[in-house]
């Protein structure tokens, strides 16, 4: 197969083991900068160009797509989808994934167990809202923000209501979270390809601190889920769209709630943790789907 992998950077430990694992299985792979792609959006002959090169060829994509570069990537992939090119993950289920809102009320909607979940703009009964979810302590997030960034955990009434009201002043939108006590301070990762976990670790939050993301110190070890666990993770995954994601779930005294689905989840940690290969799974996972033509949206979304 020829592959595109979009990507930032292609020093990041994530895209050199995909560029590897493909190597060693006999493809060609090449690493695209997405905001350096540009596109001939024309009818009948889309393309994508690269440094003044025309990008065809392709039978797949890997998109390695940052959220801060969300919007543009998705643009990207879309014309790759398009042109025929198979994308490991759509860019309709990137973007579905992306938009915290939009991927709760979907797993909502598919009865997938969740935080209890407020959402406000610019609420006119702040106290309210606080309600909704059972009270402080409580957990305020910024719809843009990522790896722990723009979460707070207020931890008293009056701390929520500070925080909410100094969010809402940025006229920034915010949603407003059930502190789980009783996961303490861990969450898990369920790495899925396809329709299957194909690895799974536990993330424990350092000292004083309530997020376990890597990025913010947390520790990672081998975690052993159960089924229902198992299960939610491929079925969160599934509703989002996503073929290769990292389902976050905590674990609560009424079972697993799903708190993010990632369509671009890094490989450095769960490789190091569980020892699989997961670079060479998801180069298998091409291997065994990518076929020209073959995205479901076809670059409508």
């Amino acid at each position: 197969m020829k592959i595109a992998l979009l990507s930032r950077n292609p020093k990041l430990y994530s895209t050199r083991r995909l560029v590897e694992a493909a190597k060693a299985r006999g493809h060609e792979i090449r690493v695209f900068d997405v905001l350096r792609c540009y596109m001939n959006i024309t009818s009948h002959k889309p393309e994508i160009h690269y440094k003044g090169e025309n990008l065809t060829g392709f039978d797949a994509v890997i998109p390695r797509i940052g959220a801060s570069v969300t919007i543009y990537g998705a643009a990207v992939l879309r014309q790759f989808e398009m042109m025929g090119v198979y994308p490991l993950n759509e860019s309709q289920s990137i973007t579905r994934s992306r938009d915290k809102l939009r991927a709760l009320q979907l797993l909502s909607r598919r009865g997938i167990g969740l935080p209890i979940t407020g959402f406000a703009h610019r609420p006119d009964d702040i106290q309210d809202l606080i309600k909704i979810v059972n009270g402080a302590p409580l957990v305020i997030k910024l719809l843009e923000g990522t790896q722990g960034i723009g979460v707070v955990l207020a931890e008293t009434q009056q701390a929520a209501e500070s925080v909410i009201e100094s969010f809402l002043g940025l006229k920034a939108s915010v949603l407003v979270q059930e502190y789980i006590k009783e996961a303490g301070g861990a969450d898990l990762r369920c790495f899925v390809i396809g329709d299957k976990v194909v690895a799974a670790m536990k993330r424990q939050a350092r000292a004083g601190e309530f997020r376990a993301n890597i990025h913010r110190g947390g520790i990672a070890s081998l975690a052993k889920i159960t089924p229902e666990e198992r299960s939610t993770a491929i079925r969160a995954a599934k509703t989002m769209g996503l073929n290769v994601s990292g389902v976050d779930i905590l674990r609560t005294n009424h079972g697993p709630v799903v708190i993010e689905v990632n369509s671009s989840p890094g490989l450095e940690g769960i490789e190091s943790v569980t020892g699989k290969d997961i670079a060479s799974l998801t180069i298998q996972f091409l291997e065994k789907n990518a076929q020209r033509g073959r995205t479901k949206t076809k670059g409508k979304g």
